[in-house]
Formats: structure tokens, C-alpha cells, sequence
């Protein structure tokens, strides 16, 4: 519902260049996923992920689009992502 789309990126390759100052955390159940939001409007647009806690995930939709070239969309059970997280994992490698 909240329209977000997933890119995975190392926690090294990640900057907040603005508004950090505007941004609360929230986590819930084990703690290892870090739920960053702005607590002016609300939005999610970035978070550290339980299936790869040692990246973030960040919202597509909210990245510039002039910064962006292209996109490759691959499809992903999140109903059932416990059983498939794995396939991620290679995602926030630093390799």
C-alpha cells in the first residue's frame, strides 16, 4: 500500500545528503530492522532490512529522477520473503 519499491544497496554505498535532522526510527518485533521515516510527512524512504541488515533498503519512488538511468524490476514473493531471503542476500554485499 505504500507504493514501495525495494533497491538494496551496502551500507557503504548508502548517503543521506539532507534532512537527517527530519527523520525518526522506529523497529518492532526482532529489533534488527531499522524503520527510518520523516516525521514531517511521514514518508518511508529508506530502511535497514531484517533480510539484509547489513544494507539499506531504499524507496525507488523517492529518488530523484534525473539521478537515475535505468531500472531493472526483479519480481519477489514478500508474502513468503522469510522463505526466499537468501535471494537477496547478494544485495548488500560490498562485494
Amino acid at each position: 500500500m505504500t507504493a514501495y519499491l525495494h533497491l538494496i544497496v551496502p551500507a557503504s554505498r548508502f548517503r543521506l545528503i539532507d534532512g537527517a535532522d527530519a527523520i525518526e526510527t522506529y523497529t518492532f518485533n526482532t529489533g534488527t530492522a531499522q524503520h527510518y521515516f520523516c516525521r514531517v510527512c511521514g514518508i518511508k524512504s529508506f530502511y535497514v532490512p531484517r533480510s539484509n541488515p547489513s544494507g539499506f533498503s531504499v524507496n525507488v519512488r523517492c529518488l530523484d529522477p534525473a539521478t537515475i538511468e535505468t531500472v531493472h524490476i526483479s519480481h519477489f514473493d514478500g508474502r513468503h520473503w522469510e522463505l526466499h531471503a537468501h535471494e537477496l542476500a547478494h544485495l548488500s554485499s560490498e562485494e
